[in-house]
């Protein structure tokens, strides 16, 4: 699914803050010092909103239009926050040698990882090195070419 743009309200808060918050996203408010800040809070907060979503199988939202959103008395500007919608996991079950899951825990503790993020980064670096079907292709290529 393509990204999707939602229309959030920045307002002028008390002591020199800014606020922001996501009239599609009731529970998504940020603020901040700085209006830069207090959006890049915003959309943060928006993306843990969206993978909490995918989590539990929900759709994101259509945006509301910009028309449709009242201006309350400190507001500043309309501002749109984009996000991609969350690839959903698959839990899956691999059977592999247990020096190998040794040494994936391992390296995945010395990265600060859980082992299910150290074998998605381990697919991605695979799959981007060798594309999706050139693992395999290129074994069976050497193996073709040596002589028996």
């Amino acid at each position: 699914m393509a990204p999707r743009l939602y229309p959030a309200v920045l307002e002028k808060a008390d002591k020199k803050t800014f606020a922001a918050w996501l009239p599609d996203f009731p529970d998504c408010v940020a603020a901040g010092t700085t209006q830069e800040q207090a959006l890049e809070k915003l959309e943060e907060r928006l993306v843990q909103v969206a993978q909490s979503l995918a989590e539990r199988d929900l759709e994101l939202p259509e945006p509301t239009p910009i028309g449709a959103i009242q201006k309350l008395k400190d507001f500043v500007a309309f501002v749109m926050v984009k996000v991609a919608p969350p690839n959903p996991s698959e839990r899956v079950n691999v059977y592999l040698p247990k020096n190998l899951i040794t040494k994936a825990d391992e390296r995945a503790a010395d990265l600060g990882m859980s082992r299910s993020s150290f074998f998605g980064l381990a697919l991605n670096l695979a799959l981007s090195t060798y594309g999706a079907t050139g693992i395999m292709s290129g074994a069976r290529t050497a193996a073709a070419k040596k002589p028996r």
